[in-house]
Parts: C-alpha cells; structure tokens; sequence
C-alpha cells in the first residue's frame, strides 16, 4: 500500500531544521511541532526552492534536482503554464524527491486549487493574502473535512497513482500534502500581519518582494528602510507563532539574503525561476564569446 511522498519542508520542520535561528535574533520560539532551538550552523537549514515559469519540461526538474535545491516553486500566477504543465512538473519533482510547490492565480478559484493538489501538488502558494480571512480560506481549501471542504477522488500522484484508503489520504494529505503558503505581498497584509501568523493551518508566510516595494512606495528599492521595517515585523510575527518566513522576488543578492535567513529567520527561500537562471546564463556566455582573442 502507497505512503504520500515525502514533503522536504515538513520533514525539515519534525528535524528542527527550519526552526533554528541565529544568535543575533532575539525571539528563540520553535516552530510549532518543536521543542528544541538551536544556533543555524549549515546553509542547507534554508530550504532552497527553484522557480519555473517558463519551461514545462521534466528536465528542469532534474536540473534543479542535480544542483542541489529542496523544492520547486511552478509559477501559475506570473506565466503561461498549464494545469497539464503544473502536473507532469509536481510528477516528476515527487519521482525524483524535490517537493513540488504551486503557486496559483489570484481569486483562481476553490475548484482550480483542487485541480492543482490532484494533480500533485505537496502544497499551494496563495499570493495577495490581505487578512485572517483569507488565510482561513486558503487553508479550508487544501485540506479534506474536517479541516477543510477539499473533495475527495483516488489514484493521486502524491500517492504513486495505487489505491489508497480514504482514511488514509485524509490522515497523510492534510498533514503532508497541502502545505500552505500565504504571500505577504500588500500594506493590508504587513498590518494584519499577527493575526495572519496565528491562523491555525497556515505554514509559511512567503514575502512577495516586488509587490510589497511597490505598495511601500520603494519599487524594488530591497534595502530601504521601509522595506526592511515591513520585513523585521512579519519576522517577529512569525517567530512568536511557529511559522516559517519564506522570501521571493530577490534574486542573486548575497547580502540580503543572509540578512534574510541569519537576521530574519527566514527558512525558505526561492533562488531564481528558470528565466532567470536561463537570461543570467546566457549574458555569461556571450560575455565570455566576446572575450575570445581573435
């Protein structure tokens, strides 16, 4: 009989790992279902997450697998993929142990995150989560009763497509298989940003980058003083609740991304998307043609 497929981020939640901070934090509180807190000694406490909004291939999947990162973040809000897309991309990421992650269009829509958890998604990025309410819908949405209004159907990948008991997918989905990611990307989310932290069943609170420097009023200005404010107070949220603070939207910025994992306590962090990692590759290239002696 099929178990779910490891989820990288909850295994690294029971391990502790995602939950150890720095000695420069001043809050100490462990995640949830943890006792212990530790000092973070290894960049691999950070689960490492690959974006894809652009190639709908499985070899994307082995590429991120090969270089090492946790999970993948498909991207349905910012691209052209397709739920078919969405799918053969989570399967491939099961098979090959890089936990797959969705991110959905704004307002998609109950029957649209279904489809995406069916299709065998490990757990849904809801972007635009302004208050409590909307983290309390995102979570009733990813999980069967009674937890959530999820509606039930077998042979799903997240279960290696065999027959299951429902018990049994109820028990496993809705501890393992629907991580909930909300994005806190708006002004209404930084103020509402407690009660968003102790909505029970929400497990990450992901900063959209973009987004939020705009509503601040400092487009893509990541070291300003009001973005930093924004982001030290979803910090303090988070770490008082037991959640995990993930980041996206910052690409290849080494300094503040170690001011987002040692400083913050951020655990999740999205690298790049396969646009990114193609654009960058391919001006090193050509940089490195030009270079050529003739």
């Amino acid at each position: 009989m099929a178990s779910i497929y490891l989820n990288n981020l909850k295994a690294q939640v029971r391990a502790n790992l995602l939950c150890k901070v720095s000695r420069s934090l001043r809050t100490t509180t462990p995640c949830a279902v943890v006792s212990q807190v530790t000092t973070i000694t290894k960049a691999q406490d950070c689960l490492q997450a690959f974006g894809i909004r652009l190639v709908p291939s499985p070899s994307v999947v082995q590429i991120a697998k090969h270089n090492g990162y946790d999970a993948l973040f498909i991207d349905l809000e910012h691209s052209t993929l397709s739920l078919n897309d969405s799918a053969q991309l989570c399967t491939a990421g099961l098979l090959a142990g890089i936990t797959p992650f969705v991110r959905v269009p704004y307002r998609c829509g109950e029957g649209f995150v279904q489809r995406v958890l069916d299709g065998g998604a490990m757990g849904v990025i809801f972007p635009h989560i302004h208050r409590k309410a909307d983290a309390e819908a995102a979570v009733r949405t990813c999980k069967y009763p009674p937890l959530g209004n999820r509606s039930m159907t077998g042979q799903l990948p997240q279960f290696s497509i065999a027959p299951t008991p429902v018990h049994k997918i109820i028990e496993q989905s809705n501890a393992e298989g629907s991580t909930v990611f909300v994005m806190i990307e708006t002004k209404s989310s930084i103020e509402n940003i407690d009660e968003i932290a102790a909505t029970e069943g929400v497990d990450v609170l992901l900063i959209g980058s973009n987004d939020l420097s705009i509503e601040l009023g400092v487009p893509g200005l990541f070291e300003s003083a009001e973005f930093h404010s924004a982001l030290e107070k979803v910090s303090r949220s988070v770490r008082a609740h037991g959640k995990v603070m993930g980041l996206a939207g910052i690409y290849g910025v080494q300094r503040l991304h170690e001011w987002a994992v040692n400083e913050l306590g951020v655990r999740f962090l999205l690298g790049d998307q396969d646009s990114g990692f193609i654009a960058k590759g391919a001006k090193a290239c050509v940089e490195n043609m030009k270079k050529v002696q003739k």
